[in-house]
């Protein structure tokens, strides 16, 4: 359940002095992080020396655009006051960068779940429905590489095989940054795009849904612990596009959790051992969402509340026929610019979900 810390952070709670914009505790927080990091000992802990440069990192970050928003209005005021002329278009350009500024510090605010600062393996799926499922999935799947691009992140596709004739069958993606699980829970369920195939010779309209996971990645010394007796572990050979892409040996792992039932694969590296790694990975994450998702199952029978299927749900449509309309159905978020949304533009809807106590679970 989200935190009480999350639910009071809200742009009429801000304040120079407190909240979001304290300044003092921020700086006085980086200083202790800073400190603790040059101490002897520090690498002695290797998990817990990652989590403080994490936390330094990203107090920098927040401080940087604070201190740019309080420089910015300063200016502002000061152009106000001076009433100077012929200024109107640096004074739109001083007050835009100072909302953007805002608005980035606003949804950091939001990411104070459990797992919000971790980074995350992210899986698509396409639904039924073959090629026309399949190429929407592959579709998603740019949407999410462009939008972890514009956020600075960065991506490795651990596993992605193609569709027969276009798109994918199933795609993960290891994503690494700064709040890459807190900024991207928001896609997690089914996705509905509504168009006139270009797989249909008579130009009909097709309904398509694809499904999106995203697990936050744990350390290897996290509080889950894999039985080697509970695997099965297949190897096959890797698929891909053809010729000098296919790999030539039984390096693809596929590892399945038998107490579980949970199916894991990977086969983008050429090393069986590098390739065992990442799906290793892959499965801790998963079975740490499965015992979280558990978790706060009980916590809402507890509390006589019933949650939403999040990872069956749908929740957002995207229509190209017969208008253009992107529209996110928990938060009620919409716009006409379908391209600029496929082209990764989710900041948006990623704002609305985080902003929304209803639906914004930590």
């Amino acid at each position: 359940m989200k935190s009480d810390a999350c639910r009071k952070r809200t742009p009429a709670a801000w304040s120079i002095s407190g909240g979001v914009f304290d300044l003092d505790s921020k700086r006085s927080r980086l200083k202790e992080l800073e400190e603790q990091s040059l101490e002897p000992d520090f690498w002695d802990q290797p998990e817990t020396a990652r989590e403080v440069l994490k936390q330094s990192s990203a107090l920098k970050q927040s401080i940087e655009g604070m201190d740019t928003v309080l420089a910015d209005n300063e200016t502002l005021a000061e152009f106000v006051e001076m009433g100077e002329e012929g200024e109107l278009d640096e004074l739109v350009e001083l007050a835009e960068r100072i909302r953007d500024v805002i608005d980035t510090v606003e949804m950091e605010t939001m990411l104070c779940g459990a797992d919000d600062a971790r980074h995350a393996i992210l899986t698509v799926n396409p639904g039924a429905g073959g090629t026309e499922s399949e190429d929407w999935a592959g579709m998603l799947l740019r949407m999410y590489r462009a939008f972890c691009q514009q956020q600075g992140f960065k991506v490795e596709t651990l596993d992605e095989q193609p569709g027969e004739i276009s798109g994918i069958k199933l795609a993960s993606l290891g994503i690494s940054g700064t709040n890459v699980y807190g900024t991207l829970r928001s896609e997690i369920g089914v996705h509905r795009l509504v168009r006139i195939s270009p797989f249909d010779s008579q130009g009909r309209r097709h309904t398509s849904f694809a499904s999106v996971f995203l697990y936050p990645e744990i350390e290897d010394d996290a509080e889950i612990v894999i039985d080697e007796k509970d695997l099965r572990v297949d190897t096959y050979r890797a698929s891909g596009a053809g010729g000098q892409h296919v790999n030539k040996t039984d390096s693809a792992i596929r590892i399945t959790h038998m107490p579980t039932g949970i199916v894991v694969q990977c086969q983008n590296e050429r090393s069986q051992i590098r390739n065992r790694q990442a799906a290793m990975k892959m499965l801790a994450s998963r079975l740490y969402a499965q015992k979280r998702e558990e978790e706060r199952q009980r916590l809402a029978e507890l509390e006589g509340k019933k949650m939403d299927n999040a990872f069956g749900s749908q929740i957002r449509s995207y229509v190209l026929h017969p208008y253009n309309m992107v529209k996110d159905h928990r938060t009620s978020e919409q716009t006409s610019d379908t391209t600029g949304v496929l082209g990764g533009n989710l900041l948006p809807f990623v704002r609305a979900f985080l902003l929304d106590p209803d639906h914004n679970i930590a």
